[in-house]
């Protein structure tokens, strides 16, 4: 039941997840049932049981979550699904530290920000009461079971709760479900220059790319050669451990190093008709690549836009 201010009744309000052990340990194990996409039918009456509504705006974001970003694009297509379908699943909340008649959101951000482009006046939720680190816990592995955060915003929140809540990495590892090397190499990326975290934050480098930059004496210098050539991740590797390999050289292993001058008249024909760099790439077995390199994602959009009708 919900009183006029949408506050939880006493009883609802002081639960917790049906039937699990307390303490950050449960939290990786019995996440999946929590916020899974699927239900057993136990789960499914357990959830419906703890879920109501409330008005949207006695929602607020929370300030400890890992996800900075959120895509225009995305968001806009999430509202619009929200019009269509309504929310699929509910916002995990806890009540606001400073105002019980108010509620901060533990995972759902996105979807309470894309209730607000739909018009909704109410959403779904689940109360639950957890202190400040089991709220980040469970943030960060909702973000990482659904891919939802970057590189770095995954380093992020693991750095946060091994300084503000004295987890090691090996006790991080258990908690939220990953190896304790994908802990320590996630991490490592915080290592990297601030223009470095820029390409990982705006998608021009991947996570595999950004670890190989971390031990290299010039990885601002590196990780442009890498988005100007389009160096995959192995190649990035080759050339970390072979630096003076000229990256050119690198990406085209395996494939003709001299192009003839068909190849080289196709590749302007398309450069001139896309206004991007374009490379085409013959390899002796009659397989091929063919890459169009763009700089910001304006021009990806673009390309986007003629390619796709």
């Amino acid at each position: 039941m919900m009183n006029t201010l949408g506050k939880p009744d006493s009883a609802a309000e002081t639960e917790n997840v049906s039937g699990r052990e307390s303490g950050p340990s449960r939290l990786g194990r019995g996440l999946a049932a929590l916020i899974g996409d699927v239900d057993t039918e136990k789960q499914a009456v357990e959830r419906a049981r703890g879920q109501r509504r409330i008005p949207i705006e006695f929602l607020r974001a929370n300030p400890r979550n890992p996800r900075k970003s959120f895509g225009e694009e995305d968001l806009a297509d999430l509202a619009a699904s929200i019009r269509e379908k309504g929310i699929m699943q509910p916002i995990l909340v806890r009540a606001a530290p400073e105002d019980p008649d108010r509620f901060e959101i533990i995972a759902g951000e996105r979807r309470w920000r894309a209730a607000q482009r739909a018009g909704l006046h109410e959403v779904p939720v689940v109360v639950h009461k957890v202190n400040d680190s089991e709220a980040l816990e469970i943030a960060i592995i909702e973000n990482v079971q659904r891919a939802d955060l970057n590189p770095l915003e995954e380093a992020e929140g693991y750095q946060r709760l091994i300084d503000e809540f004295d987890y090691s990495q090996s006790k991080l590892a258990e908690v939220i479900g990953k190896s304790r090397s994908h802990v320590a190499n996630t991490l490592r990326l915080l290592k990297l220059p601030e223009s470095v975290k820029g390409y990982v934050t705006e998608g021009k480098l991947t996570a595999g790319h950004a670890r190989t930059l971390v031990t290299h004496e010039n990885p601002e210098r590196l990780a442009k050669a890498i988005i100007e050539t389009g160096l995959n991740v192995r190649e990035a590797e080759a050339l970390t451990r072979k630096p003076d390999t000229p990256p050119r050289a690198r990406s085209t292993a395996g494939a003709s190093t001299e192009k003839d001058a068909d190849t080289r008249a196709l590749e302007k024909q398309l450069a001139d008709a896309l206004g991007l760099a374009v490379d085409i790439r013959h390899k002796p077995d009659g397989s091929g690549e063919l890459r169009i390199r763009y700089k910001t994602l304006e021009q990806l959009d673009a390309v986007t836009g003629r390619l796709v009708k």
